[in-house]
């Protein structure tokens, strides 16, 4: 059934009439243009469509778009600021915690919750927090360093 869903989107204000059944995830990529939300196992366990809803994180692919009406979404696209890379985005690079890519989206928002919840996690924390996020090429190493090194810094700039 068609609705007319209202909510922020990046700091932005967005409304638009769509199935309310739709997942957010096919929301934001096909409707909305934004494609760093990816789609990995469609059942919300490996991360891949990590979104920020209401400042919790939240798994696009099986989040119905009728519930986040009237609420804060954040998407990777959203993250910088200004033409500025987000602490944690920075650090990302720094440690070479992409390789391939399509996890790196959803690693980087989980990320980012967790710090808003623990900004100084311990290591076993952050190993933790992401161990819901898959990385197929392995770069978890990289990714518990990236995500130290931003506690750090998001820690010097607040």
């Amino acid at each position: 059934m068609n609705e007319t869903i209202s909510f922020t989107l990046n700091g932005k204000s967005v409304s638009l009439t769509t199935d309310s059944q739709r997942t957010l995830l096919w929301v934001l990529r096909t409707d909305l243009g934004l494609t760093g939300t990816k789609y990995g196992c469609g059942k919300a366990m490996c991360g891949a469509c990590t979104v920020i809803v209401n400042d919790r994180v939240a798994r696009s692919c099986t989040l119905p778009i009728r519930s986040i009406k009237g609420k804060n979404v954040l998407t990777i696209e959203g993250l910088a600021k200004n033409g500025k890379l987000h602490p944690i985005q920075e650090a990302f690079v720094k440690h070479d915690a992409l390789q391939c890519g399509f996890c790196t989206p959803g690693m980087i928002l989980n990320a980012y919750s967790l710090l808003l919840k623990n900004p100084e996690p311990t290591r076993e924390e952050i190993i933790e927090g992401m161990e819901y996020n898959l990385c197929r090429c392995g770069a978890h190493i990289r990714i518990i360093r990236a995500i130290e090194t931003a506690a750090q810094e998001m820690k010097g700039a607040g």
